[in-house]
């Protein structure tokens, strides 16, 4: 649990630092991935498919905010559309236009979600995004989620249903046809509706049950959402006749449960043991206060410290007999030799230059005892 908390630590530590560049990485990543299922889904105008627009796009995308690139994405979308049939982008401008009210007005903030879900969608985990959604977000993020959902089935509508809105007819009646057949699968799609449903109620479920003052309350909301959103999409299927794969269910609630496992780890991970109660009052008031400890690790601060090692031999300090301070601080005693005794220990030794010779006889040595040595000539006073 530690080596975990460290990395997750160190995780956040490498965003806070490099903030600027990691915002710019992840809308570009967003955008890009994005723009991708599109291109995917509805490849109607084929300029828009080739990889360097959609790079141009998405760098764009990087610099905006958020809901600019859901802007964009529109924009590629009706685009698209408008290389199949004239029709279709009109019901589809129109859902937009009510959804961009709808949203702008009570989620703006909730583009994250927005995005997501049809990306959720592809991967075949939809059921991720009312999970976490009731566990970071907030009960209007039922707005954004099912707009989300409502985009994805209109556009998975078209593409497979292509070849009869491709049609030139220029009827107007054909056309009118066109238009009722578009209306027709957004209002009695049953399996949109009820995985609107289920998503609007997991949501409201998982974020009442995280928000109440029990212990492992993210936990059990998670749990229960899970559980609740899949009953609530076996009756709809029951009830309804829809097409949702039941093992695809069990096993994308299941995925859905790991990564708000995951999620919980980097956004609410505390430590129930250690929960504190204090009670305390004012003026007006007594308070009731119940505080849980976060589990968090301090990164460890490294410090590298030079150690000085000892001098070698052949430094001017050691040839003078240590440092200054030594020199200064340790004990002398004289010697006094003899001229023939210099000369014969100078034999023993590797011949010295000439002016070595002549001031050997003042020359200061250390001994093993760290004491000073300082050789007199013979005809020196015997007083000194």
């Amino acid at each position: 649990m530690a080596q975990l908390l460290m990395i997750r630590e160190k995780i956040k530590s490498f965003y806070s630092r490099f903030e600027g560049f990691c915002k710019p990485a992840l809308k570009f990543l967003l955008a890009l991935v994005t723009l991708m299922i599109v291109n995917k889904g509805i490849p109607f105008a084929s300029v828009l498919t080739s990889l360097p627009v959609m790079l141009v796009l998405a760098l764009i995308c990087s610099f905006f905010p958020m809901n600019f690139i859901l802007v964009i994405g529109v924009l590629v979308v009706l685009l698209h559309l408008y290389a199949l049939s004239l029709e279709t982008v009109l019901i589809t401008g129109v859902f937009f236009l009510l959804m961009f009210l709808l949203y702008f007005r009570f989620a703006p903030k909730d583009t994250i979600l927005l995005l997501l879900t049809p990306i959720c969608f592809t991967l075949k985990i939809p059921y991720v995004v009312p999970i976490c959604a009731g566990l970071v977000g907030s009960p209007v993020s039922v707005i954004s989620t099912g707009c989300g959902v409502v985009s994805w089935h209109l556009l998975h509508y078209i593409a497979e249903n292509k070849s009869s809105l491709m049609t030139q007819e220029s009827d107007p009646i054909f056309q009118l046809d066109k238009l009722r057949v578009l209306i027709d699968a957004l209002l009695n799609n049953r399996e949109m509706q009820v995985l609107v449903a289920a998503f609007a109620v997991t949501i409201l479920c998982v974020y009442i049950i995280r928000r109440l003052p029990v212990d492992h309350c993210w936990t059990i909301a998670m749990i229960t959402g899970m559980l609740i959103d899949i009953v609530v999409i076996l009756v709809g299927d029951l009830r309804f006749e829809t097409r949702i794969s039941i093992p695809g269910l069990i096993i994308g609630s299941l995925v859905a449960l790991a990564v708000a496992v995951v999620l919980q780890f980097f956004v609410f991970n505390v430590d129930y043991t250690r929960t504190e109660r204090v009670q305390f009052e004012d003026d007006e008031y007594y308070y009731y206060v119940k505080a849980v400890p976060k589990n968090s690790v301090s990164l460890a601060d490294r410090k590298v410290k030079k150690i000085k090692g000892r001098e070698k031999p052949g430094t001017p300090a050691s040839a003078e007999g240590g440092t200054e301070k030594e020199r200064r601080d340790s004990p002398e005693y004289r010697v006094r030799r003899s001229k023939a005794t210099i000369e014969q220990e100078s034999r023993k030794t590797p011949p010295l230059r000439e002016e070595t010779l002549q001031d050997i006889s003042g020359s200061v040595a250390r001994n093993k005892n760290r004491t000073k040595r300082i050789i007199l000539p013979e005809d020196t006073d015997q007083n000194t």
